[in-house]
């Protein structure tokens, strides 16, 4: 094969998104081909393991603190997790102080819509969809996952959601945006300055029965508030009888190197998050 018909396999397969011989990226795909949003924050990547079909898959939301991010942010995780044959969607969503919830909640319900109704040409599994997210990704996750509302304003019933793997969510809005906005004043262009807008933003008012499958994962560095928010929301949803609701520490990891190093051999993130999904198949 000569030099110029190699580089014009390699441009093909760029194009195509093939990235290996075992991932497949489909990248930038507009999720609300009807709205216009500036900085493609409606756009999202699809990962797929490659020559598999009907293969469960996860809906990423990036962290960033509902400030900052995008679905680069999802990059490496994709390309793990999709090489050990789990599909992973990662989505952009609109962020504060632009917008204030329920704005990023809304994206990221129109975004997990998307994939239920269309990840079967890719090779994804409709009917094993699940939802995850780091950090703030994570307490968006964390509400797709038990505020029913959120997916029944785009006809999604809450039984095309197995599950929710969330690594290292805040949870208790009524708790974090008091302290964040004592801290700094662009935290109330996401909840408001309004004590009663954060409960409601709060998983507090879903904490209700029949909300199974729920896996919290955070680092033995975090901050203890936010190991005790994630300890407190798994005893609470199990004390009312919720199924498979649990907690993973994560040693020799911090907040921010729970993700930054996915790719170390001593990760721990991809396996839970393999062994969950597959334990629910």
């Amino acid at each position: 094969m000569n030099l110029k018909l190699c580089a014009s396999l390699l441009l093909f397969m760029l194009i195509t998104g093939c990235i290996n011989a075992q991932v497949i990226v489909n990248e930038d795909i507009d999720y609300l081909p009807e709205s216009e949003y500036s900085d493609n924050k409606d756009f999202l990547d699809i990962y797929m393991p490659e020559g598999n079909k009907n293969v469960p898959v996860i809906v990423y939301l990036h962290g960033g603190a509902l400030l900052m991010g995008d679905k680069s942010w999802g990059k490496d995780i994709g390309n793990k997790v999709a090489e050990s044959g789990i599909g992973l969607v990662s989505v952009n969503y609109r962020l504060s102080p632009g917008f204030q919830h329920p704005a990023h909640l809304q994206d990221a319900a129109a975004a997990t819509a998307w994939v239920i109704n269309n990840i079967e040409r890719y090779g994804g599994d409709p009917k094993k969809i699940y939802v995850a997210g780091h950090s703030a990704g994570a307490y968006l996750a964390a509400l797709l996952s038990i505020d029913f509302s959120v997916l029944q304003d785009h006809n999604i019933a809450p039984a095309k959601i197995k599950g929710a793997v969330l690594i290292s969510p805040f949870l208790y809005v009524e708790e974090t945006a008091k302290v964040r906005i004592e801290r700094d004043s662009v935290y109330k262009s996401i909840w408001g300055n309004e004590p009663g807008n954060w409960l409601q933003a709060s998983v507090t008012p879903h904490i209700l029965p029949d909300r199974n499958n729920i896996l919290l994962i955070y680092a033995d560095g975090d901050e203890s508030w936010r190991k005790e928010q994630n300890e407190r929301f798994a005893k609470a949803m199990t004390g009312i009888g919720n199924l498979r609701v649990y907690t993973e520490e994560v040693p020799n990891r911090d907040h921010l190197t729970l993700l930054s190093n996915i790719l170390d051999e001593d990760d721990r993130i991809v396996k839970l998050i393999g062994d969950f999904v597959m334990k629910e198949e």
